[in-house]
């Protein structure tokens, strides 16, 4: 039950060293601590475990006390012993970590519940949930059965590498806690062997790598995943990101099927914003889709929003990042698939990205389909051939449908730049849902709409780009 899928990316380095980090290694043999619960809830604490026996409830004798009138146990129903956690020992097989459910709520290992008075064996990583599968509490580390010895020392020595949060196009991505303060971030691993440059696999570009991520580095926007920073060795790259909890817009879009137009405005706004300030420092995303839209909270629709995994593309092979989505390059340009990612393009690559996005966010399917019997989905894209199905579209309004077309242009040249969509009549009829989100993302008021804004009394004219229906 407790299995998380945690297999290295195949081409991934496994390291020299075997040893524990010295410092928590001593603190191991002073204080006798055989695991670890780290805290994924806010409101709960790092606890380790020293003792064979240990009980978490809100009875005053329970070694993990949660008080009567703490903020967690007025909202949610825990029992006086919720669970308790016990180590045994065999010689044939040596020392496991078991948690017993002693709660009527219930216990979750891994979003499964447990039940009242039944026992399970917690492997490293295993997550813990208490009353209900999202209220989660802990992540369970074993001490004695670490991953630890994979990773670097430099890494080691600053973070906690837990379970696996995904895998994709450029690595694997892991949860890390930071010694020192607990707090959560990301971890992209990537092994040096899947870059390539022009076509060829190219393991030398230890400079040129670094520079670029330095880059990458230094950006600064609301709507931009940080990047605290990158450990680099030999064979692979270690980039500390800021870690999002509410979910991909992709599966949000999934759960809820589309977003009304409002808040799908909110929403887009803030995408533009974000893309226009990477292209303001020269950089084009190139791999911009649903899954690297990043949402702060799940618990409501009008969130804060942040784009990941932009700037690295470069360095990896673009016909196969375009597959990562259900083998299918549903956001690619025309102008990319028309030169399998050979030639260079400008950044309007992602201006094409962002109207399928949009597209997807007001309807919830793609304007770009495999059900299409007459032309292939790349042979759709390079010509330009979609529509709008009245049944979907009938309440969205003309506004909406021109801005997807404009961005949904086959010619770069006079595809909609980001400019001319900030100052859009669709973005421009709502000032009270842009403001909103402007005020989302500058809630002191740091910076003003007018420099992220492009507001022209005289816009240029826009192209008139006409589009295949099907």
């Amino acid at each position: 039950m407790c299995d998380y899928k945690q297999s290295q990316i195949p081409t991934q380095a496994v390291y020299e060293t075997n040893t524990q980090n010295e410092d928590e290694l001593n603190d191991k043999l002073q204080e006798n601590i055989w695991g670890r619960l780290l805290p994924i809830g806010s409101a709960f604490y790092r606890y380790d475990l020293k003792n064979d026996l240990t009980t978490f409830g809100r009875r005053q004798d329970c070694d993990y006390h949660i008080t009567k009138d703490s903020p967690v146990c007025v909202a949610t129903a825990y029992s006086n012993v919720h669970f308790k956690i016990k180590r045994e020992f065999s010689i044939k097989t040596g020392h496991h970590a078991l948690l017993e459910d002693l709660s009527t709520n219930g216990t979750f290992i891994n979003g499964q519940r447990l039940g009242k008075g039944r026992i399970q064996a917690l492997k490293n990583n295993c997550e813990i949930a208490l009353s209900k599968p999202e209220n989660k509490a802990f992540i369970f580390i074993d001490l004695d059965n670490s991953d630890d010895n994979i990773y670097p020392k430099e890494l080691k020595n600053k973070y906690t590498i837990t379970k696996t949060l995904g895998k994709g196009a450029y690595g694997e991505v892991k949860l890390a806690f930071e010694k020192n303060t607990c707090e959560k971030y990301a971890v992209k691993i990537i092994s040096k062997k899947t870059f390539t440059m022009n076509g060829r696999h190219k393991i030398n570009l230890d400079n040129q790598i670094m520079s670029e991520i330095n880059i990458l580095k230094k950006l600064e926007h609301p709507c931009i995943i940080k990047i605290k920073e990158v450990i680099d060795t030999n064979e692979t790259v270690f980039i500390i990101l800021e870690l999002v909890e509410g979910g991909e817009l992709f599966d949000k879009i999934v759960s809820i099927e589309k977003y009304d137009e409002l808040t799908a405005k909110f929403l887009f706004y803030q995408m533009v914003l974000a893309i226009k300030y990477l292209h303001d420092q020269g950089i084009s995303h190139r791999d911009l889709k649903p899954e690297n839209i990043l949402l702060t909270s799940s618990e409501t629709k009008e969130t804060l929003i942040k784009v990941t995994d932009f700037g690295l593309s470069k360095f990896f092979d673009e016909f196969s990042v375009m597959k990562t989505f259900c083998g299918t390059p549903n956001y690619l340009a025309p102008e990319v698939l028309k030169t399998k990612g050979a030639a260079a393009y400008s950044n309007k690559i992602d201006n094409w990205s962002l109207g399928v996005i949009l597209y997807i966010c007001l309807v919830g399917f793609p304007p770009f389909s495999d059900e299409n019997p007459k032309l292939s989905m790349e042979e759709q894209i390079i010509q330009g051939v979609y529509d709008f199905p009245y049944d979907f579209w009938s309440t969205i309004s003309n506004e909406a449908i021109d801005l997807i077309k404009k961005l949904l242009c086959v010619d770069p040249d006079e595809r909609i730049t980001l400019e001319e969509v900030l100052d859009h009549e669709w973005l421009k009829s709502s000032p009270d849902t842009i403001q909103k989100a402007h005020d989302l993302m500058f809630p002191n008021g740091s910076r003003k709409r007018s420099n992220d804004q492009v507001v022209s009394s005289q816009s240029q004219e826009q192209s008139n780009c006409k589009k295949q229906k099907i």
